[in-house]
């Protein structure tokens, strides 16, 4: 019955969400009217944030603004919180708060479960093998994307293991922008660097693979989970990413320093 029930609430989404057309705010970020109250949350809760000058934080916050102006959060099975909201707005903010201007064409609503799900997208208790704390959705679920708040929190509250579920997902969509996800940051890097990023990918999941490197061992099953792996641990922990992958520190910097 719970499954019956979670597919009807999905298909409702879905086609909510392609009946309505994406919102995109013209608002300068100078203009948008931030809530006092942000401030403490964001201090308290994500490290990224704590670590700007005044300035930046209010830039921050506005790219929050208008990231939650055009994207639909939904809740599945509990009652959303603000602190959902603005932790998912700034996981969308973090691999993009030095660009001048983005926006995630690719993504219209964000579904967030309460707990981690299976590839079914199951999070009842009692089933067995739920190890997904995030997807990028495709097929039916295109332009959308699914967190587990478990892994949400969790990758806010842990800031010294360099993994953060919502963080990777966002990477995966800024790999998508170019049509599709395949560990190549086409829209992120100049053409002359890719070739000798892609090297010194290969050489970093060959370390992986031989257990002699941090990098999650997830980064080593494929290009495309690398660069999402890679990019948590660049915003989580960039100083000991600095000291440990100098070269891999450079190019990623490349991708998201603009």
């Amino acid at each position: 019955m719970l499954y019956i029930i979670s597919i009807a609430i999905l298909l409702f989404i879905l086609y909510a969400s392609f009946k309505a057309k994406k919102k995109v705010s013209t608002t300068p970020l100078k203009d948008v009217i931030i809530p006092k109250h942000w401030h403490q949350l964001l201090l308290k809760n994500v490290l990224f944030y704590k670590k700007l000058t005044i300035d930046e934080q209010k830039v921050f916050c506005s790219k929050m603004v208008h990231f939650l102006n055009e994207t639909t959060i939904r809740a599945i099975h509990f009652k959303l919180e603000e602190l959902d909201t603005l932790l998912i707005a700034a996981s969308a903010v973090i691999p993009v708060f030095r660009f001048p201007k983005w926006n995630y064409s690719n993504l219209t609503t964000v579904l967030i479960y309460p707990d981690y799900f299976d590839e079914d997208l199951q999070f009842d208790p009692k089933t067995k093998y739920r190890t997904i704390g995030g997807l990028v959705g495709t097929g039916r679920f295109e332009d959308q994307m699914i967190l587990s708040k478990k892994a949400l929190y969790h990758g806010f509250n842990n800031k010294t293991d360099k993994n953060n579920t919502a963080i990777h997902e966002f990477i995966h969509l800024l790999d998508k922008a170019d049509g599709i996800i395949d560990g190549v940051p086409a829209v992120l890097l100049e053409k002359q660097y890719i070739i000798p990023y892609l090297q010194l990918v290969h050489k970093k999941m060959e370390a992986i693979n031989n257990d002699t490197s941090d990098i999650r061992n997830y980064g080593g099953t494929s290009e495309t989970e690398f660069l999402a792996v890679a990019g948590e641990y660049f915003f989580e922990r960039p100083k000991l990413f600095q000291r440990k992958h100098p070269e891999l520190y450079k190019m990623l910097t490349a991708c998201f320093i603009k």
